[in-house]
């Protein structure tokens, strides 16, 4: 399937440590392609990669970039993340990334799923339902799975679910590879300002999602102005759900209501309404696709949500423990505290991304306790709180210190929510690294 890649030249940018460029190694490598990894961190910190790819034959050049083997290569796999402008990237002849190569290749019917908040639990919900209904059925992309783990192992109507980013997004631009089936825009909310020029960039990069649609094909949207945008652009059949309280619904181009709140069970095992609503996409999702209601309520039923995403960790003496570390947004943060109907000790703060974190006052008034994490976004929540006369602890200079204060403080019946609001950069090496390590704390406590 797909491109003869033996004995061409592939330098692969960024190796890193989340499956992405890992998977397009060992993919090139199993082809017969002449393989370079290269990336800017060091060999100690890319170590955990190289053991998995031990097995081949690989070069690597860690610690810098050089040139030479980007002008010298047949293609360059590049890095989501890395700007379209690196000069690295100009000295290139043919510029791909793991999703446009698996895209040429691949024919299989395709979900696709982007959004600001929401986007993993949705495919992860909609990926246990499919489980139930189909033989196979493969998850992907922006969920830390490169789509080129099993591309080879496909059947030929396999239906694959694709979470993407807008920076995977942006990738595809232009390259008329992305036709999915059914595409789903969670929400658009201010995200990921520090990387881009505007805030109609970044929502333009979300379009690519349904552009290459036919109108045999669906697309699904929330009922807001920008929801409201991307239907009138899109070929695609548009359908829209609701973020109100009380009326959880699948509504069509017209605004009748299609599905209603009958597609879920009565309790779902992640608390709150927008996990909720995220279950609700993926369910109307599977409607479409044809699955019985029956399964799918089942499915969800069961569905116990996605690590780092409002990840209940343990129960210790009343107290739980939930990891949301994902929540690198003032709105998601926000959301996390109002999934609660008991006192939360909210565990926040990190590097900023060029946010405003008016949004998440309402939400903050709320928390029982506000402990926070150093860092520059931490320094606009300081100042949003003092204004507000609202009491926090910290800012602490590491993720231990501010556990160590809140879980000394928790009672019995407390939500000790980590949901931060901001990225984990200068303290972790990523949010997945924070949530493992609020994880190791909360197990260790005895």
């Amino acid at each position: 399937m797909g491109q003869d890649y033996r004995n061409k030249k592939i330098t692969v940018m960024g190796l890193g440590l989340n499956g992405g460029g890992l998977a397009c190694v060992r993919y090139f490598a199993e082809s017969g392609a002449i393989v370079t990894a290269t990336d800017l961190r060091s060999e100690e910190i890319l170590r955990p990669s190289m053991e998995l790819l031990k097995d081949l034959d690989v070069r690597y050049v860690l610690g810098e970039h050089r040139i030479e083997d980007f002008s010298g290569a047949d293609i360059v796999i590049k890095n989501p993340a890395v700007p379209a402008d690196s000069p690295y990237l100009k000295a290139a002849a043919q510029i791909e990334t793991d999703l446009s190569v698996f895209l040429s290749a691949c024919k299989n019917p395709i979900i696709a799923v982007t959004g600001s908040k929401g986007k993993s639990s949705v495919v992860s919900a909609l990926y246990a339902i499919l489980k139930m209904a189909y033989p196979q059925v493969w998850l992907g992309g922006n969920i830390t799975v490169s789509p080129l783990t099993f591309l080879k192992e496909l059947g030929p109507d396999d239906p694959i679910i694709l979470e993407l980013s807008s920076w995977q997004l942006r990738d595809l631009r232009g390259r008329n590879l992305l036709h999915p089936e059914i595409s789903i825009i969670t929400n658009i909310m201010n995200d990921h300002q520090n990387m881009y020029s505007s805030f109609s960039d970044y929502v333009d990069d979300k379009k690519e999602i349904y552009r290459g649609q036919k109108a045999t094909q669906h697309a699904i949207f929330l009922e807001d102005e920008y929801g409201r945008e991307f239907a009138s652009e899109c070929s695609a059949r548009p359908h829209f759900y609701r973020d109100r309280e009380e009326q959880f619904c699948l509504c069509g181009a017209e605004g009748e209501i299609e599905e209603r709140e009958e597609l879920l069970p009565e309790k779902l095992r992640v608390p709150g309404r927008y996990f909720r609503l995220n279950c609700l996409i993926a369910a109307a999702t599977a409607r479409l696709l044809g699955v019985e209601t029956g399964i799918i309520r089942d499915a969800l039923a069961a569905f116990k949500g996605v690590p780092h995403r409002m990840e209940l960790v343990r129960t210790l003496r009343g107290v739980r423990y939930y990891n949301d570390t994902t929540a690198t947004i003032p709105e998601a943060m926000a959301a996390g505290i109002l999934s609660f109907n008991k006192p939360v000790r909210l565990i926040a703060g990190g590097k900023d991304k060029e946010l405003d974190y008016h949004c998440a006052l309402e939400a903050l008034k709320t928390a029982e306790e506000i402990y926070l994490l150093k860092g520059s976004a931490t320094n606009k929540i300081v100042d949003l709180l003092k204004k507000n006369d609202i009491a926090f602890k910290g800012p602490y200079p590491s993720l231990e210190e501010a556990f160590k204060a809140a879980s000394k403080e928790a009672q019995e019946g407390d939500a000790l929510l980590m949901s931060p609001g901001a990225t984990s950069f200068g303290m972790f090496v990523n949010e997945f690294g924070r949530g493992d390590r609020f994880r190791e704390l909360a197990e260790a406590l005895n």
